[in-house]
């Protein structure tokens, strides 16, 4: 037998399968809980635009951790259905805020958000959820470049 196999965990130990089952739940818990009307992406930009009105598409890519040209096609949908307006500014960026409808279709889920999380972190000890939220919010900074840099390398020095 090949000693290297030894070595390799089963696929529901490693940590890209585990993540990518994990973001399946989210997903399909933010559907049970909010219909497909809005997409989880969609419910992040309009979130952002909430918390920082008027600002541009750059850094709303970077505040959503999405590519700029994703953020360009995702404010399109979202200003297609009358939820954002998007202001032209000087140097072609974008200025982008929430319309009253864009601000209704939050004021309707906002309600559903903490019992849509609750459900996702059922099952874990208030203990647990801190941890385990502290750990992701980890995972994702150390594997989170800065505006401009290139992505980390593969795994982070201890």
């Amino acid at each position: 037998m090949n000693t290297e196999s030894q070595t390799i965990p089963s696929l529901q130990a490693e940590p890209g399968h585990l993540i990518r089952r994990a973001h399946q739940l989210a997903v399909s818990v933010f559907h049970d809980t909010h219909g497909r009307q809005v997409t989880p992406v969609q419910y992040a930009v309009l979130r952002a635009l909430q918390d920082a009105p008027g600002i541009d598409q750059v850094t709303l890519a970077d505040k959503v951790a999405l590519d700029t040209s994703t953020t360009a096609d995702i404010a399109t949908r979202l200003e297609t259905k009358g939820w954002i307006v998007r202001e032209l500014l000087p140097r072609r960026q974008r200025a982008l805020r929430l319309t009253a409808e864009g601000d209704a279709v939050l004021a309707e889920m906002l309600p559903r958000v903490r019992p849509m999380y609750a459900r996702l972190l059922d099952g874990l000890a208030p203990q647990e959820r801190d941890e385990f939220l502290r750990l992701l919010g980890k995972f994702v900074n150390l594997h989170q470049a800065s505006p401009g840099e290139p992505e980390p390398p593969g795994k982070p020095e201890s």
